[in-house]
């Protein structure tokens, strides 16, 4: 059979202090629903033909198990969340104990079977496609009078550019607007992206 579990993981899961039978449950329905066990990102994650499915995330207050492409699933039982406030794609659903796993375990595999299913019918996040960024005062300020600057910053890729985008329209006040947009523009101007080192 070749959905058995991966030695990587089996470690992984031995070293775990927390969530460890949710664990095992999880990966007990990935495997039986087809996936292949990797560890990437230092977390088990499941795969179809080489593509990545969803990946078990362990934080202090729930187990997650996050789709990569959770945003194009029909989502009926309204259980799939935004990991945060500028998530574009993925969606976990949280559990705090096994019982919730056991109790949801039908409709999991259904959400599961459905992002197989996306994945192989090979249609693309136009989500991602989207081009308007509302660029802060004075980030725009700088790119006008910077032609190498915006020029830069137009080579990054959206995901980067957005990034900056949230990170420059975050304060309040311009004056901390400002100070970012000073601190990170060398950042831009070597191509690299605001969590980059």
């Amino acid at each position: 059979m070749e959905n058995k579990m991966n030695p990587k993981v089996d470690a992984f899961v031995g070293r775990a202090t927390m969530w460890l039978e949710e664990t095992e449950k999880l990966r007990e329905i990935l495997l039986d629903c087809g996936l292949t066990e990797e560890l990437k990102w230092g977390k088990p994650c499941y795969t179809s033909q080489g593509r990545n499915i969803v990946i078990i995330q362990g934080f202090k207050a729930y187990l997650a198990l996050l789709f990569f492409k959770g945003y194009m699933l029909q989502d009926p039982h309204g259980i799939l969340v935004k990991t945060g406030e500028n998530t574009k794609v993925g969606r976990q659903i949280r559990f705090n104990d096994t019982q919730e796993i056991v109790e949801l375990e039908p409709i999991l595999r259904a959400y599961i079977a459905e992002a197989i299913e996306v994945e192989q019918s090979g249609v693309k996040e136009d989500i991602m496609n989207e081009t308007h960024l509302d660029i802060p005062e004075e980030f725009q300020h700088k790119l006008d009078e910077n032609p190498a600057l915006k020029a830069a910053f137009e080579a990054l890729t959206p995901g980067r550019q957005r990034a900056y985008v949230y990170y420059f329209s975050a304060p309040k006040q311009s004056k901390t607007r400002e100070s970012r947009v000073e601190k990170c523009t060398q950042q831009i101007l070597d191509g690299k992206g605001l969590n980059d080192r």
